[in-house]
């Protein structure tokens, strides 16, 4: 009984992954041109054009001091731009999950279709959240490190400091961490709402207030006897740690709410 049983576990576990995939190529396909095209912009910019920059400016100071303003600009310009895209991505992944990966899904019925055949519903939503996020963390990943590197790397053409809050999301696990629980926030949506739109709105507007609420007070996190006005860059890593951890928190409350409500829905 035992031998014949169990292989047929990892089967249906894999049989699910690929129609997960297959459901979502549209949003894996944008999902992956969204990190291509950012990362290969921040390469241009690092590789391309911060080295014509640095050959201006060393051509200037060969002729007398000159400064090309134009050209300084635009790096810090730029990087700003993609600072702003990449900070707010968990917003298009709150709507993608609340609306497709499970509230479109809930609402068609296909959900419990597949729960009537070899998916238990808690699998169903292991798999679900477990795909995307395998995803999310990868691509986030890669994108934090080209960020660092690009923002980091020549200091005098930035108009941006640390603690802004887009160098203070993207800069570390924080970005990674927003992207999880928007993937967390919209699949309760659309759990808890069973329609599409309804449940894309809802996870949408939490994930915009929680990031904006979180980017005005993340200052308030510094650690405990310093003066308000007191800024050192030292400041980065336990407000960005302990940043991250409040949005873990919420991400873990999101997904533990997610499974009890599938559970009592399910019975």
């Amino acid at each position: 009984m035992t031998t014949t049983t169990a292989p047929a576990l990892p089967a249906a576990h894999r049989g699910l992954v690929r129609t997960v995939l297959r459901l979502h190529r549209s949003a894996l396909l944008v999902w992956g041109a969204y990190v291509l095209a950012m990362a290969g912009w921040m390469l241009w910019l690092r590789i391309v054009t911060l080295d014509e920059i640095w050959r201006e400016s060393a051509a200037c100071r060969r002729r007398g001091g000159c400064i090309d303003i134009e050209s300084a600009m635009s790096y810090g310009m730029y990087m700003s731009m993609i600072g702003t895209l990449v900070s707010y991505l968990c917003y298009g992944v709150a709507a993608w999950a609340g609306a497709s990966l499970t509230g479109r899904e809930l609402e068609r019925g296909t959900a419990q279709l597949a729960w009537t055949q070899s998916v238990t519903p808690t699998r169903w939503l292991v798999v679900k959240l477990a795909v995307p996020a395998a995803l999310l963390v990868l691509g986030t990943t890669v994108l934090v490190l080209l960020y660092r590197s690009a923002w980091g790397a020549d200091r005098s053409v930035m108009g941006d400091e640390w603690d802004y809050p887009d160098p203070m999301v993207n800069r570390g696990p924080l970005l990674v961490a927003y992207a999880l629980c928007a993937l967390a926030v919209g699949a309760l949506a659309g759990l808890a709402l069973k329609r599409a739109l309804p449940a894309l709105a809802v996870a949408l507007g939490f994930m915009v207030w929680f990031h904006l609420y979180l980017d005005q007070h993340t200052g308030d996190l510094r650690p405990t006897g310093q003066p308000v006005g007191t800024r050192p860059s030292s400041h980065f890593w336990p407000l960005h740690l302990m940043a991250t951890g409040i949005v873990l928190a919420v991400t873990v409350v999101a997904t533990a709410a997610a499974f009890w409500l599938l559970r009592r829905r399910s019975r």
